[in-house]
């Protein structure tokens, strides 16, 4: 029979949020996730069918809805049944070509290292 909730860590661990328990639970207590728009303090607060999770990681936003209680800390595709992603798109990243530098400045090309030996080689030292 499956519970009427569980606690936010369990869940996070679960759905794959973080890689282990222990982060699951530092991150609920950091104030970065919230529940249905209210702030999380506790690794113990309880969420059940229904409730919106807002996680804020580093590089991204997390938005999901809570679709089943996890059971088990199962595959990826079994984590992804737990929830409805309502996440923001991601911003649009800068497909333009990287940046070209002037021909000779930087560090030299493997090439130009070996030109630079075969120049220090060919020339006569100091007369001995």
């Amino acid at each position: 029979m499956q519970q009427a909730s569980q606690r936010i860590d369990k869940w996070l661990w679960y759905a794959r949020v973080t890689k282990s328990r222990t982060l699951a639970q530092k991150l609920a207590m950091s104030g970065h996730v919230r529940l249905n728009k209210e702030k999380v303090t506790t690794a113990k607060q309880g969420i059940k069918l229904g409730d919106v999770l807002t996680i804020a990681l580093p590089r991204r936003l997390l938005v999901y809805k809570v679709l089943d209680l996890g059971a088990r800390r199962g595959p990826a595709s079994e984590a992804q049944l737990l929830y409805e992603d309502l996440s923001p798109p991601p911003p649009p990243k800068d497909e333009g070509k990287p940046e070209q530098r002037d021909r000779g400045t930087g560090r030299p090309t493997k090439r130009d290292r070996r030109q630079l030996i075969r120049l220090k080689q060919d020339t006569p030292g100091d007369g001995f």
